[in-house]
């Protein structure tokens, strides 16, 4: 599995082992639901101005958001393929002043936020939802069980 990443933003330093644990986190996901085929993911961090206009041009909704996902799967079909053969998934758009400001109003690290919204992302892109309470139940449980899996537990002992 592929996981692009591009650093959009300036307001945070992002060291490489953010960018490490994204990727583990974007392919554990990935891997744990089974996809039929080898995959490639894009993710985009960016600051709140930057997300905002994705969020107001995509969604209309002209206010910062924490995570965007953009999904390149459409049912079981597969739109698009990389130089390699792998499925292009989608796009993760992850605003990291969110991040930070979420995981100190969630008392825990960056760390565990940032791998939070790459979970959530990577779920959107393979077809999760939560606008029907009785899915976003399903996508919570199936967010904490992959990060769980990943020693990332919700308020672990480790601080994450």
């Amino acid at each position: 599995m592929t996981v692009l990443i591009e650093n959009r933003q300036k307001s945070i330093v992002i060291k490489d082992d953010i960018l490490s644990l994204i990727r583990k986190v974007a392919g554990t996901s990935v891997e744990l639901e089974q996809l039929p085929y080898d995959c490639e993911v894009s993710v985009i961090l960016a600051d709140d101005e930057g997300i905002r206009e994705l969020n107001r041009e995509y969604r209309g909704r002209d206010v910062p958001t924490d995570v965007l996902s953009f999904s390149m799967v459409e049912g079981e079909e597969v739109v698009d393929v990389n130089e390699d053969g792998e499925a292009i998934i989608g796009d993760i758009i992850i605003s990291m002043e969110r991040a930070r400001e979420q995981a100190e109003e969630y008392g825990h690290s960056m760390e565990r936020e940032v791998a939070y919204l790459t979970v959530h992302g990577v779920l959107h892109l393979l077809g999760y939802d939560h606008m029907e309470e009785n899915d976003k139940e399903i996508m919570r449980k199936r967010e904490e069980e992959i990060l769980e899996l990943l020693g990332l537990k919700r308020r672990s002992a480790e601080g994450i």
